[in-house]
């Protein structure tokens, strides 16, 4: 904003100055023509003059070095229209002096005042703008000498300015040598024309028209400037005379010299542009399939990016890119060329025994297009082929066509050669990256999977005043097949399930939801425990696939009996503690796991097991992956340690009996890394039970 309002203050006082020069300079010339002694001074117009030149300056500096988004040409074509503009104007006034009866108006003093005072500052502006727009086009890519010349030569047209102020009697000869030294240095910017190196063919003909027409507003508008002056004021007592002031002149010929510099060396760059921008279309083709990795949606894409980006960088008529996904299957890309006139040309090539894959160590190409001429039908007489590989491995070929014979160079075969090596690393970042985000797709998959695995554990176990429980359960993979839950039947039953999922990952941790949906459909029930693993086998073997099991121990505590019911299908046998002898046993019962036995006959492999429980003993039910958990040396943690934890702590509450046990594990094996599920679940009688009625 502040910018913008510099801006506008300085083209006020551009125009406050013209119109104030105008006035003053009319008002000295007709004081001295009629005799009269002047209102002002002589010198003021002059001085009006210079801070008319010093605000425009200004005013295009902030106009045109703030606009970064103006190219070379734009910055052109602003330079064109404003000297079209100041050239329309000086002809309309020129116009006047051919229309019938104009001319004693012509003739007379103030007329032609008139005429250069808007003829003038006309050039001036121009002139400025030219300056400005230099600026911009010689210090691009500047260097730190090249910016510090330039301010050398801004500096000093200023100190020009101030001397075009003052009349210095004595010091004639220093405008001479200002002058000299500035056309020096002019010179020496006018060399920096790097920026024509940056412009196509069709922009450097454009340039040249605009440059052209450049120097014709110029020269024209000091031409008329100059017949107006000596035409007015032939007596020499003109006020303010453009051709003697320092700062006016040093800019002309600045703007002149860099014109001319700049059409010559556009000039002489035309032969070779269209070398230069098929340079130019190669390294943007080679960036485009650089990043195709990252832009493109599928290999298929990056395929088609190859096809068209050889084809235009060699001029290539059309192309086509076999590839090959295994021994039997072969993929054909066409690009301008049906798959009908390929597959054509490959087969003629096989028949003739031409593998159609150059070798990139030869210094000449293999010539592949004389087998094109004895083609009947074909319309191309050329033919390059290259192989694109992938890790070491040959997935294709990239043929390229054209219809003249001979129509490839050494110089082409060389950048299909390194277009088709990057193709090949591109095509294997593409395979890595999309390999990547499966992986990422999955372990987000996995993230979900385990979240709704937490939610089939209960958060909460049932509770009763006769026993407390406690459980941990840790997957090996992000989602796992272990599972546990309670369910209070009736007010003196609890129900209570550990089971075990053959496998691991999403499958198993789909098989424990179903064993979810069992457990809480049957146990409300209130059925006996080897009813219940009857009536679970019978519903899992309807959706557990072949070679899938489940291993399961069902409880139900009777609190008013103090006895513990249960059946065991396969699953680890149950450790017991005995508070009033000290010692733990595991249970031994016999059982087969969930859907081994798929008929009628599995009510033949599960028992009916009870147990009297009282207070202080301790149930530890667990899976298998923590008596097989391994240490370093790969010994397994065994039944005996799991005994030998529990009866470290058979005093803890619950709570710190299963952390105890945990800590154990974890130290055993060393690593938080584990192989297989953790799950374990304490069970502990309360020390004073209620005994039964």
């Amino acid at each position: 904003m502040r910018t913008k309002a510099l801006t506008r203050l300085l083209f006020v006082v551009t125009g406050i100055a013209w119109v104030a020069l105008f006035f003053t300079d009319l008002s000295v010339v007709f004081s001295i023509k009629t005799g009269i002694q002047p209102d002002m001074p002589v010198w003021m117009p002059g001085l009006l003059f210079n801070i008319y030149l010093l605000s425009l300056y200004y005013y295009y500096k902030l106009k045109i070095d703030r606009d970064e988004i103006l190219n070379f040409v734009d910055l052109l074509w602003r330079v064109f229209a404003t000297g079209l503009v100041a050239t329309v104007v000086s002809l309309a006034l020129r116009l006047i002096e051919f229309l019938p009866g104009t001319s004693r108006l012509v003739s007379h003093f103030l007329y032609l005042e008139i005429t250069y005072l808007i003829t003038m500052p006309l050039m001036g502006g121009f002139l400025i703008m030219c300056f400005t727009a230099w600026k911009r086009l010689i210090l691009y890519q500047k260097s730190k000498w090249l910016f510090r010349l330039w301010q050398v030569f801004e500096y000093g047209l200023f100190l020009a300015l101030v001397y075009s102020s003052f009349s210095l009697p004595g010091l004639d000869w220093l405008y001479d040598v200002l002058l000299a030294v500035f056309v020096v240095i002019g010179l020496v910017l006018s060399a920096n024309t790097k920026w024509v190196a940056y412009l196509n063919f069709k922009q450097k003909w454009t340039g040249l028209l605009l440059l052209l027409l450049t120097v014709f507003y110029l020269i024209y508008l000091f031409y008329t400037s100059n017949s107006q002056i000596v035409a007015a004021f032939n007596d020499e007592r003109g006020i303010v005379d453009h051709r003697y002031h320092l700062y006016f002149l040093a800019v002309f010929i600045f703007v002149i010299m860099y014109c001319s510099f700049s059409f010559l060396v556009i000039l002489f760059n035309l032969p070779t542009t269209s070398v230069f921008e098929q340079k130019l279309e190669e390294v943007v083709n080679f960036q485009r399939i650089s990043q195709s990795i990252q832009t493109e949606q599928s290999e298929e894409s990056v395929y088609k990016i190859l096809l068209e980006t050889s084809v235009s960088t060699v001029f290539a008529d059309a192309a086509w890119l076999e590839v090959k996904d295994n021994e039997h299957h072969h993929r054909l890309f066409t690009y301008r060329i049906s798959e009908k006139e390929a597959g054509d040309i490959i087969n003629h090539l096989k028949n003739n025994h031409v593998t159609g894959i150059l070798e990139q160590a030869q210094d000449k190409t293999k010539n592949l297009s004389k087998h094109l001429s004895s083609l009947r039908g074909s319309r191309f007489r050329s033919i390059l082929a290259f192989p694109i590989y992938v890790k070491g491995d040959n997935i294709g070929t990239l043929a390229l066509l054209k219809e003249l014979s001979d129509g490839f160079n050494k110089e082409m075969t060389k950048i299909v050669s390194t277009f088709a090596n990057q193709a090949g690393i591109s095509i294997e970042n593409f395979r890595l990256m999309e390999e990547a985000l499966q992986s990422e797709r999955y372990k987000e998959e996995l993230k979900i999977a385990k979240m709704v695995q937490k939610s089939l554990l209960p958060e909460v176990l049932e509770r009763d005043t006769d026993f407390e429980m406690a459980a941990f359960s840790e997957s090996a993979d992000e989602v796992g097949g272990d599972y546990y839950d309670t369910l209070r039947v009736t007010e003196n039953e609890v129900a209570l399930v550990i089971a075990d999922v053959s496998g691991k990952g999403t499958t198993a941790a789909f098989h424990m939801s179903q064993m979810k949906g069992i457990f809480h459909s049957l146990a409300q029930q209130g059925i006996r425990p080897e009813e219940f693993m009857i009536r679970a086998n019978n519903a899992l073997t309807r959706c557990l696939e072949r070679g899938s099991f489940i291993s399961a121990t069902f409880f139900v505590i009777d609190t008013h009996k103090k006895i513990i019911r249960y059946a065991r299908a396969g699953h680890c046998p149950v450790l017991y503690y005995h508070a009033d002898t000290g010692k733990a046993e595991y249970l031994k019962d016999r059982g087969v796991a969930l859907g081994m036995v798929r008929n009628s006959s599995y009510a033949n492999f599960i028992g009916a097991n009870e147990v009297h429980y009282k207070p202080g003993d301790i149930m530890v039910l667990y899976t298998d992956g923590i008596t097989e958990s391994k240490s370093s040396k790969g010994e397994e943690f065994g039944y005996d340690r799991l005994i030998t934890c529990l009866l470290e702590v058979p005093d803890k509450p619950a709570p710190e009996i299963i952390d105890h046990l945990i800590a154990r594990l974890y130290e055993f094996s060393g690593s938080d890394n584990i192989n297989d599920d953790y799950t374990a679940l304490i069970v502990k009688f309360a020390k004073q039970v209620n005994p039964p009625d």
